[in-house]
Parts: structure tokens; sequence; C-alpha cells
């Protein structure tokens, strides 16, 4: 993407309320606070504001592109890539709260994009957005989030709001910034407590891409930038339930020419490609709403015995296709500091996670295996299926937290195709 190119807002709407991602039940009169109190208690200067559903209000000043943004409120514990963050198709439906109070600090570039159109909607920061400090730098901040249709609120108690997110659950809030004016608290609640939440919800066919297409760029370097991929050992199918730039890199480094398929593929599509493996890629919303097409798919492609290889959303769809379950998690794991144990050898990786549902391990069926554990709650990072080239984790192995712990299983996937053919 061009650095000066303006993201288009979703269609039917420039405020990103929950029409774009699908019908609302009618709002609950008892449910929503008086906010007369409120409007009156609005500190001086305070053109912006978080408004939960429950009416509690965190008044703050507004940032990037005005209007009103409602979604899962949720909160992410990294410490660097915030650009990453905010362009993570993941996040679809979510408000993110940055635990870490200098946001903005590197600026934005065009190379740290991890898609061209931000899913999220929206960001909450502690501080305002910090002057960039960094060689990399080619826009403010705060010009991007205006340029990516992003409303961002500062000066929020991101402690408090966090605490409240980890002792209740994710709550769903609204983001409203009105210029200079009084933001309409009113409306805000009505939104959010209107909005249906991200349970049951399928928002892999609204971040996965529109028709299939080649991806042979390869991780970037220091003394070059991305580089290109020129003689490819395998073939790998990606089916994108919102693929990460920078997943599909790390294959094609890994010597993988990558043609990349839409989430709704069939397995006729998938394997019509003759793919040395298949990869599963993350993703947003409910597994279960996206299982519905993606679950009769993967049983497919499994029966053709290739290897296959999941991550985050398409971890949890193989464990469906596989027999198991999923639930929403209370809060999800969203950062990069996320430890994790591989069952197997002992050792503890840190971890990059972004997942509000998790598969429940005591649901996986016989002849499939827990691999990786958190050593947050003891929730389920990983399985394989015995005596099949077939494994997936919960976490982005992709990323690199302050080390690349994960990489390791690209290579393992590379293993499984090499014994295969």
């Amino acid at each position: 993407m061009n650095d000066d190119t303006k993201a288009t807002p979703p269609a039917g709407t420039q405020d990103r309320t929950g029409d774009f991602f699908g019908a609302r039940p009618a709002v609950d009169a008892s449910a929503a606070r008086s906010i007369s109190d409120i409007s009156t208690s609005r500190p001086p200067g305070a053109d912006a504001a978080v408004v939960l559903a429950d009416g509690e209000v965190f008044w703050g000043q507004g940032a990037g592109a005005p209007g009103m943004s409602v979604g899962e409120v949720c909160f992410n514990t990294a410490l660097t890539g915030y650009q990453e963050t905010l362009t993570d198709p993941s996040y679809a439906g979510q408000l993110i709260t940055f635990t870490f109070p200098h946001i903005g600090n590197v600026g934005t570039n065009p190379e740290d994009l991890e898609t061209k159109t931000p899913a999220a909607r929206g960001c909450i920061l502690r501080e305002s957005i910090t002057e960039p400090a960094n060689w990399r730098s080619a826009k403010h901040l705060n010009d991007w989030l205006k340029s990516m249709w992003l409303t961002a609120v500062t000066g929020i108690d991101t402690r408090r709001l966090t605490r409240r997110i980890r002792d209740g659950g994710a709550p769903i809030g609204a983001l409203v910034f009105n210029p200079g004016g009084i933001p309409d608290i009113e409306a805000a609640q009505k939104e959010a407590a209107a909005w249906p939440g991200l349970e049951g919800m399928d928002l892999a066919k609204d971040v996965t891409c529109a028709e299939t297409y080649s991806w042979n760029q390869t991780e970037w370097a220091l003394d070059g930038g991305f580089g290109k991929l020129t003689d490819p050992k395998f073939h790998v199918v990606a089916v994108d339930f919102g693929a990460k730039h920078n997943i599909l890199r790390c294959l094609a480094s890994s010597g993988c020419k990558v043609t990349v398929v839409p989430a709704t593929a069939s397995a006729k599509d998938v394997l019509s490609h003759e793919p040395d493996g298949v990869f599963l890629s993350n993703g947003p919303g409910d597994p279960a709403a996206t299982g519905k097409y993606a679950v009769p798919m993967l049983k497919g492609v499994m029966e053709a015995g290739i290897p296959i290889f999941g991550i985050c959303l398409g971890h949890q769809i193989l464990a469906l296709a596989l027999g198991a379950s999923t639930h929403k998690m209370h809060m999800g794991h969203r950062g990069a500091n996320q430890p994790v144990k591989d069952l197997k050898t002992g050792k503890v990786e840190i971890t990059s996670q972004n997942h509000g549902f998790v598969v429940d391990a005591d649901t996986l069926p016989a002849g499939v295996t827990a691999t990786h554990v958190s050593l947050f709650d003891g929730s389920l990072e990983g399985l394989s299926v015995d005596g099949k080239p077939i494994f997936s984790v919960q976490y982005h192995p992709e990323a690199s937290p302050g080390p690349q712990d994960s990489h390791y299983l690209f290579d393992r996937f590379v293993g499984l195709m090499e014994s295969s053919t």
C-alpha cells in the first residue's frame, strides 16, 4: 500500500457501528444508565469518550478519525508492534486497549502492515500519541489513523479499564469522538448496548481475500527490505481466515510457493492446486460460526493425507473438524509475552497471541494429542494427530515478540512435506 493511500470506510457507514457486522437486537432500555449526571461532569477539553454498554464512561481526548466505533473492548499487553496489532485481521470487531502508554513512538510506515485495510474498530490509549522518534517512520500515528478511518481515544485510565476487563470479562463498548465538541454519550451507550457481541459471529468472511492469489514475498531484512522467493521447494495452499502478511512471508522464507485461497474455498478448490501442504491461517470471530463452512472443507482436505499446519483460528477450526469443541474465553490472550510450554520437549516459548476463543482440551478425541499448554491459565495451545502429518498451535509463530522462539514450527511443517513427498 502506498503510504498516502486513504483506506475506504466500511460500506454503508463512515462510523464503525454494529451495522458493519450484522443485525443488532433491540436495545434493552432497562440496561441503559441515565447519562444526565455524566454529561454535566464532562472534564474540560474532553471531546471523546469510551462508553461501555452498561453506561460506564471513560472521558478522554480524541485522535484519528472522528465518529463512533462499536465493538468488544479488549486489551493488549505488548510493548511494541502497535501498527502490526492495529492491522491484524484477527482484531475484527474489537476496540484495542493498549496497556503500554507510549504508543506512537516509532511512527508508522508502509512496511509494517499485516493487511492493507485494518479490521480493528479503534484503539484506546493512556497518553496522547507520542511523537515518532525512529528512522523508519514515514507518517505520524495520528495521521495514519485518520487515513485508515480508525478512531482513537487518549487520556484514558487504561489500568482501570484493564482491571475491569480482567475481573468482568471483555465488555461491549463504543468510542465516540466529536472534535472540539461534546460527544453524544447517550447515543454511544445505546449503540454499545445494542451490539450483539462476538459470540456466534463469523467474521472470517469479512476479512478473507476476495479471490485466489499467489504470494512469494519473503521476510524483511535490514539491508534490503523484503525479499522474493525465486526457487521454491514446496507448494502450500494457505486458507485465508484473516491471514497476516508476515505469516505468508515466513512460509515463503521457508521455501514455499504460497497460493492463498478464500476462507469459503471447498476441499475441491484447495486440492485442485495440488499442494504439498495446507496452511490454516489466523482470523477473527467465533470458530463455531466459521466452522459451518470451513469444517467440511477441512475434513475433505484431511482425507487427502497431505500435511496440514494451523494457527490461531485455523487451529480452532482444525480442532472442530477433529471432533473437539470451542468456547469463548473470559478475556482472551492478547499480547507478546505469553508463555507456552511444549509438552514434548519441556521447553517454554514466549509467544505472541490474539484470541478470545479456545479449544476445550477435555474434548480432544482419541488419536489427537495436546502438544502445548499456556503457563498463564493451563489452556490448550497446540495439538497433533497421532500418526498423521497434522498439527496446529493457538499462537502466532510468525511474530517476533523479542525472541523468535516459535519459528521452528515452520521448519516442522516443511519437514512433514519433505517426508510426504
